[in-house]
């Protein structure tokens, strides 16, 4: 391909459609036409009902005003997740621990000095006040913070297909994006790795660069270009999701400011709660647990309030493609990669790609046959690493009630890299260092906040530790906060009405 990249076509909407158009749309306004082509007969999967906090800043860089999401998606702060049941009771109790946003304590000596005292209380709880808020209800910013900002790090619970009808109005609308309903029945190709033009219902559309965010269907970097997929299912296990919507048993109801994420037989619940309803879903592998027998226990999950709401049953290819990037075509979205939800890893990565492709544009086609070999070359990094990653809270668990966790637990199912990481850590607590790339999408913090949840050893020497001043007034500064969070912050579904009412400070 050769000449200015001039023109780019997106196929495929629902979230991760819209966000590469938005992207690509807000990065080269003015200088590159982008047009997005989906078909009105194929439904978005739309259950990725939950985020991380990076989103806060998409939308700020996209021109999303935080109020607009929160009163148009149903959306819900989230201040982490709460696990539950990952490894076996302690004292007849269920185990459970938080993954909270907010770092602000995460540093050796602190780490350290935990596990020397004996693990006095969560490690959550040791190192920060985020959990606590979790515990109490209270929603993560008060109605003087503008947009965006908050006395917490946080994200965002919300409706998928509300989310992606707000982009598709802000791209259309605001950022340009030519929106083309119409059914792609044929990719002309050049032979090799360039895609020509496509054919539509509506006629012909062509473009310099192609977007395939076609869901697992991959119509573009799949059918028509060849590219393999790289299949994970011996790493991750679970293959299948249950998911279901269901109202509040109590329309008052607290409103919980965090995931809920509860160890299963052969997998896992999340439990999201949005303004007016829960979003719920049961994760789980086929190979161990029948269909019927996951949703029996979904429903047992829920209790009465599930009653005559019918499941969708929704099939998982864990993996992805081995070149998110050949010729003139890019894979974003399903298309190109999919590992189960349990951080919020898709719509985190989709973002995270749609906004590096963006800013990484050539200006010609001459120029991506060398752009795209150092783009796959990330994209393959930020994969392997967030299955990495995803595999620890499997790794680290106990449990060994079903054959699907202790096949987990089989060091045979883990990668080289994560086995050397256990080994290591084993002896030495992580480090900033253990994270150099500038493409790790999972870091320290949400590495020392799983492993120490989850109950990881770590040998430290006591004879190192300096009890000193700073730490004890590390620990009363953090006493402090709790009680002026307990003080300041309101209940979060109190907050919610207030911001939906009133609206919040732009930024």
């Amino acid at each position: 391909m050769t000449g200015r990249i001039r023109d780019v076509v997106v196929v495929g909407g629902g979230t991760a459609g819209w966000l590469a158009a938005c992207h690509m749309a807000r990065k080269h306004q003015g200088h590159l036409r982008v047009t997005l082509v989906e078909s009105p007969q194929i439904a978005t999967i739309g259950v990725g009902e939950g985020t991380v906090p990076t989103l806060r800043r998409t939308l700020h860089h996209l021109g999303i005003s935080e109020t607009e999401l929160l009163r148009e998606c149903d959306a819900t702060f989230k201040q982490g997740i709460r696990f539950q049941q990952w490894r076996k009771p302690r004292d007849g109790q269920p185990h459970h621990y938080y993954h909270p946003f907010d770092y602000p304590r995460l540093d050796h000596d602190a780490t350290a000095r935990w596990l020397a005292k004996g693990r006095p209380g969560s490690y959550a709880d040791w190192v920060g006040v985020q959990a606590s808020l979790c515990e109490q209800g209270l929603g993560p910013k008060t109605m003087v913070h503008p947009e965006f900002e908050g006395a917490a790090h946080y994200a965002y619970h919300l409706d998928a297909a509300k989310f992606s009808a707000l982009l598709t109005r802000h791209g259309t609308e605001r950022l340009g994006v030519k929106h083309k309903q119409a059914e792609v029945t044929e990719v002309i190709t050049d032979g090799g790795e360039n895609i020509l033009s496509l054919v539509t219902s509506e006629g012909p559309i062509r473009g310099d660069l192609y977007i395939d965010c076609s869901g697992f269907a991959a119509r573009l970097i799949g059918d028509a270009l060849g590219v393999p997929w790289c299949d994970r299912g011996d790493t991750l296990l679970v293959d299948r999701a249950l998911a279901i919507q269901v109202p509040y048993d109590d329309p008052d109801a607290p409103i919980p400011c965090h995931t809920l994420s509860t160890a299963m037989e052969a997998g896992w619940i999340w439990d999201i709660g949005l303004t007016g309803r829960r979003g719920v879903g049961h994760v789980f592998a086929s190979r161990y647990l029948s269909d019927a027998d996951a949703e029996r226990q979904l429903r047992a999950y829920l209790g009465p309030v599930a009653e005559g709401i019918p499941c969708r049953t929704i099939e998982m290819k864990v993996g992805y493609r081995a070149q998110a990037w050949r010729g003139n075509c890019v894979a974003i979205g399903l298309s190109g990669g999919f590992v189960e939800p349990l951080e919020a890893t898709g719509l985190l990565l989709f973002d995270l790609l749609s906004r590096m492709l963006a800013e990484q544009l050539p200006m010609d086609g001459e120029a991506m046959a060398t752009a795209a070999p150092r783009f796959n070359a990330r994209v393959v990094h930020a994969w392997e690493r967030v299955i990495d990653f995803i595999k620890l809270h499997y790794v680290l668990s106990d449990r060994d009630d079903s054959n699907f966790w202790r096949d987990n637990r089989d060091p045979a199912s883990w990668s080289e890299r994560l086995k050397a990481d256990l080994a290591h850590w084993r002896h030495t607590l992580p480090a900033a260092y253990d994270f150099a790339s500038t493409l790790e999408v999972f870091n320290l913090e949400n590495y020392l906040y799983v492993l120490y949840g989850m109950e990881f050893d770590t040998r430290v020497d006591p004879e190192r530790l300096e009890e000193g001043v700073e730490a004890s007034r590390a620990a009363e500064r953090l006493e402090a906060q709790r009680q002026q969070a307990g003080e300041r912050l309101l209940p979060h579904r109190t907050l919610l009405e207030k911001i939906r009412r009133h609206g919040l400070q732009r930024i």
